[in-house]
């Protein structure tokens, strides 16, 4: 029996191909009153598209209702929240959509003259400016489109400052709670990645650091917070191994919604960092992008930043494309720039005590949910967690049901599941990010839907064995639907 169930149900939903009737319309136009004209004649056959073999025929309010009850079926940031972890899936102002939709924003073109884009290029400065003051660093690109192309920028970016010393060298240190698209960073910049234990409190062990950081380590990539919540407590001794040794401190910033308006990167010893704007600050998240990775660096690293740069040429603002050491361009054009128009309004918008209290609501909200739910799931790491909070399966995988089926008995009380299997370094992962935006009313009832289906899985597992039940489509056989997926509907 499902309980608490919160999500609007509608109707199954036949195709339009199912409901097309033959002649049927979804318009009608009066007689014409003038004579009748073909249209391949009057344009040329080659301009005149045939008619699209199997089209459904609808009418007007058929093809209304389809589309909006399928509207129904799609869990959306409007409708509740989502406890991803690690992605930070917020709800994010509709002011700032309204202001990147500004009709001299929105229909900048990235060619035109200088002279006519002054008023783009000073969002950019702006942008680049908030960003270093909110970072501690010394200068931003914000060419990078996304998180892990500007992982890619910024491990470029050392490489070629070690190169100019002499020896790019050969290895990249990366801790077990990194994020994913790390390695493979470090893969494609031309690394070689050696991984390091996270200690028993979930945080970097900085005895293997030492041991392990050699003349032929160009840096360190840490998430910070790690992909445990938990804040590299040891950050300052990090950073003074690595630059005794001449490597470099690379920090991830995609958990940086956990630091904004508390602790600077630039201020604890990191020497390059990546921002993920369609994380921390506000543009839309998932749905392919667009999104935005800027990249933050110390004086030492600036030279190198990707071409053009901004710069100021009396009163305007111009691009300097003279740059000896520059890694060259990363992007098209000069980045998103319509993530940027958001990311700076998101800015102004709440000034620094507002970006402040906006981390600090973050991190109460993920506290508060550890606190409610440690009486009914593993705990693996019980260092303080910051934004986020990693439970395990391990008490409930002792009566047969793991974190993947409780994500989806989940679903039956109305929420999105969270982050499942996810870090690797907690087996059977259950990852709850609540972000900043969600009151108490919203996180009660999701902690109350975990309670409720952990009293479940003790009186009878095989129900949430078996969950999802509300959805159309029942449980699958995962690995069936994965090698053996059906791709085409087959009337």
């Amino acid at each position: 029996m499902i309980t608490k169930v919160r999500n609007h149900l509608s109707p199954n939903e036949s195709l339009l191909f199912e409901r097309s009737s033959p002649g049927k319309k979804a318009y009608q136009l009066p007689d014409l009153d003038v004579p009748p004209v073909d249209a391949a004649e009057a344009l040329g056959a080659e301009n005149v598209r045939a008619e699209i073999e199997g089209f459904p025929e609808v009418s007007e309010v058929e093809a209304i209702r389809h589309f909006t009850r399928l509207s129904t079926w799609n869990y959306a940031i409007d409708y509740g929240m989502y406890p991803l972890g690690s992605c930070t899936m917020k709800y994010n102002p509709r002011i700032n959509e309204l202001v990147a939709r500004i009709e001299g924003l929105a229909w900048a073109h990235p060619y035109q003259p200088e002279a006519l884009a002054q008023g783009s290029m000073e969002v950019m400065a702006r942008v680049e400016s908030a960003l270093a003051e909110i970072t501690g660093m010394d200068a931003v690109t914000l060419q990078p489109a996304a998180g892990a192309h500007g992982e890619l920028t910024g491990i470029l970016l050392v490489r070629a400052l070690l190169q100019q010393r002499g020896n790019p060298r050969k290895k990249i240190l990366i801790p077990d709670s990194a994020h994913g698209t790390n390695p493979a960073t470090a893969a494609i910049a031309g690394y070689a990645i050696e991984n390091i234990k996270s200690s028993e409190t979930g945080v970097l062990d900085v005895s293997a650091l030492e041991r392990l950081v050699t003349d032929d380590v160009a840096a360190l990539m840490v998430t910070n917070p790690n992909t445990l919540g938990v804040f590299e407590e040891n950050i300052n001794r990090v950073a003074e191994i690595l630059h005794a040794k001449g490597a470099m401190l690379y920090m991830d910033g995609a958990n940086m919604n956990a630091l904004v308006g508390i602790a600077r990167p630039g201020d604890f010893g990191v020497d390059v960092m990546h921002l993920n704007l369609h994380k921390t600050f506000s543009t839309p998240h998932g749905g392919g992008g667009p999104g935005a990775g800027p990249v933050a660096v110390k004086k030492v690293l600036e030279p190198f930043l990707p071409a053009p740069r901004l710069k100021r040429s009396g009163e305007k603002w111009a691009y300097d494309y003279d740059r000896e050491h520059s890694i060259g361009r990363v992007k098209a054009f000069y980045g998103n720039f319509g993530v940027l128009v958001r990311a700076l309004a998101y800015i102004l918008a709440h000034g620094g005590p507002g970006l402040r209290n906006a981390t600090v609501d973050a991190v109460l909200n993920a506290v508060y949910i550890r606190k409610k739910l440690e009486p009914f799931f593993d705990l693996p790491y019980a260092s303080p967690n910051m934004h986020e909070v990693v439970f395990s399966d391990e008490r409930q995988a002792k009566l047969g049901v793991r974190t993947g089926e409780i994500a989806k008995r989940l679903i039956d009380y109305g929420f999105h599941p969270y982050t499942v299997s996810f870090p690797l370094i907690v087996h059977g992962a259950m990852m709850i990010e609540p972000t900043e935006t969600e009151g108490k009313m919203e996180l009660d009832q999701f902690i109350d839907a975990m309670i409720s289906i952990a009293h479940e899985v003790e009186t009878d597992p095989q129900m949430v064995k078996n969950a999802p039940y509300g959805t159309r489509t029942s449980k699958v056989d995962e690995v069936t639907a994965a090698r053996k997926p059906i791709l085409r509907w087959k009337g």
